[in-house]
């Protein structure tokens, strides 16, 4: 395993994870956060990414937030009852109770970001009710010219926060993990934002999840060998270009040590 690969006392194994955005009940895939596009069924597609050897999966309802309306549990407890792979499930979380809800409907973790930004504290209430293992939270963020944009509901709304203050007080609350989109790769098949993955890696003792832009195995090796602890992807799975079991291949052959099934 590459050397940049950062160890943790709760150290895992590079995770390969599947991502399900999903707006009104159905996945979808766009590019930069917008032209959404339909991709299928959530349910038929969680199952299918189980069974190519997917680590994990992450549900997140990309709208929930923005339209202020929770997340549809009953399609949460769909996915989840049928999964054996741990599931982490956003969108639409507000407060504890709401937290509770998604664990309760199955899930292993949950995802905060919009309510995690607005109200911090939550961060901090989650971690001492169920244990820092179970809280990810996502960060939005967008390369402008030299800046780097921190983004809240879905991608929208551009907040007045440093990104990187912000990753160590969500390290510093009790996030267990970062779920790091770079919105400026979101779609486009130039693969994941490596040197901003690394510098974060480097500056947090958590677990951090690169995401936006990979298209193919190599953007994973790249992302690995920079010092993601796992590596997120959506669309170059959904289209059927490639699925979970080449690129765990692909990345057995160039000496990540992942796990197979």
């Amino acid at each position: 395993m590459n050397s940049n690969i950062k160890p943790t006392i709760n150290s895992l194994m590079p995770r390969i994870i599947v991502c399900l955005d999903v707006d009104k009940g159905r996945v979808v895939k766009g590019t930069n956060f917008k032209q959404l596009r339909d991709m299928g069924d959530p349910v038929e597609l969680a199952l299918n990414y189980e069974k190519q050897g997917a680590d994990e999966l992450v549900f997140l309802d990309i709208s929930a937030s923005n339209e202020r309306r929770p997340t549809a549990l009953k399609l949460v407890t769909d996915i989840a009852k049928n999964l054996s792979i741990p599931f982490t499930v956003g969108g639409g979380l507000k407060k504890l109770d709401d937290v509770k809800a998604f664990l309760d409907a199955g899930a292993d973790k949950v995802a905060l970001n919009t309510t995690a930004v607005l109200q911090p504290d939550i961060i901090d209430q989650t971690a001492i009710a169920y244990g820092s293992q179970c809280v990810v939270v996502a960060i939005d963020v967008n390369q402008q010219e030299k800046q780097l944009g921190l983004y809240i509901n879905g991608g929208r709304k551009l907040v007045d926060k440093d990104f990187f203050s912000w990753t160590k007080e969500v390290a510093d609350r009790g996030a267990g993990e970062i779920l790091l989109t770079a919105m400026h790769k979101d779609g486009t098949g130039s693969g994941f934002d490596t040197r901003l993955t690394q510098k974060v890696s480097q500056s947090v003792p958590i677990q951090v999840i690169a995401s936006g832009g990979a298209k193919n195995e190599q953007h994973f090796l790249e992302a690995f060998q920079q010092g993601a602890d796992a590596c997120l992807a959506a669309g170059m799975f959904h289209s059927g270009e490639y699925n979970v079991g080449q690129v765990k291949q692909f990345l057995i052959n160039n000496a990540i040590n992942i796990r197979t099934y």
